[in-house]
């Protein structure tokens, strides 16, 4: 029988496509993990309290991609280089989602508006983040040699999606609600199309490895654009509608370690 968790477990068992899919997840953290720790290091003045919190950010990024790949060394192998046509946070940037590299990688102070860019984006991709999380978790939360990986990642985006809503919440608040509400849709209507794009090639990909037949790939690509139509009728609201998370200050504490691990709604 067809389902998300054969289909992972699958991907799983093959050291080529367990190599593809560690090698995507770990390209997009370590690119999250430089651009939350270049901008920590651009915040104006005005939202210098927000410096450590988005240093944070990064710095949980980048442990999250020192376990993807410790994961690899872990089956004796080495990552990949990620197809173009693979790499969701490149293709963002290249549809205009987020804050430019160019920009980042100027040593000049980032604005308010840049600011609500940046946690908007992050709102977005942190709601999909923990979406695929939570469902690694369900599947695989006790698997011997991923459980504890999946379950300190999937509690690390829980954190990065409380922390976005929280501090759109206060930018909200001090004036910046209608570019925040605008933000967010149109980062959500582009996110989902590069998602299906993603997915898509991903899959492709897997079945080349996995030997699978038409049979096999055909249902799951349907499967991806049925979601991307559900989203576009109206799925996309849960990517953009803001509440006063439960976990408060989310990033504000000491980051959690990797021991252990293989190393590694109110509208606003």
């Amino acid at each position: 029988m067809l389902s998300a968790k054969s289909v992972f477990q699958e991907i799983l068992d093959n050291d080529e496509s367990f190599r593809l899919f560690c090698s995507v997840a770990a390209s997009g953290e370590a690119q999250g993990g430089w651009e939350n720790g270049r901008i920590a290091a651009l915040v104006p003045e005005s939202r210098r309290d927000l410096a450590p919190k988005i240093a944070r950010h990064g710095t949980d990024e980048d442990k999250h991609g020192r376990i993807f790949n410790a994961l690899l060394r872990k089956r004796g192998l080495e990552p990949m280089e990620v197809p173009r046509e693979t790499d969701y946070t490149m293709l963002l940037e290249a549809r205009g989602i987020g804050l430019a590299h160019d920009k980042l990688r100027r040593d000049e102070p980032l604005t308010d508006h840049d600011i609500v860019i940046y946690l908007a984006h992050s709102r977005v991709t942190e709601q999909r983040a923990a979406a695929q999380m939570t469902m690694l978790c369900r599947y695989f939360g006790d698997h011997p040699d991923l459980g504890r990986a999946v379950r300190m990642i999937a509690d690390d985006e829980d954190n990065h999606l409380a922390y976005c809503h929280e501090e759109l919440l206060r930018m909200a608040a001090a004036g910046y609600g209608r570019t925040i509400q605008r933000t967010l849709r149109e980062s959500a209507l582009v996110e989902m199309g590069v998602y299906r794009d993603v997915s898509l090639a991903v899959m492709a990909r897997m079945g080349r490895v996995l030997g699978w037949s038409r049979a096999k790939s055909a249902p799951l690509a349907a499967g991806i654009r049925a979601l991307y139509a559900y989203e576009r009728l109206g799925g996309w609201r849960r990517m953009v509608s803001l509440r006063m998370p439960e976990r408060r200050n989310a990033l504000g504490g000491p980051a959690q370690s990797a021991s252990g691990a293989p190393e590694a709604p109110e509208l606003v």
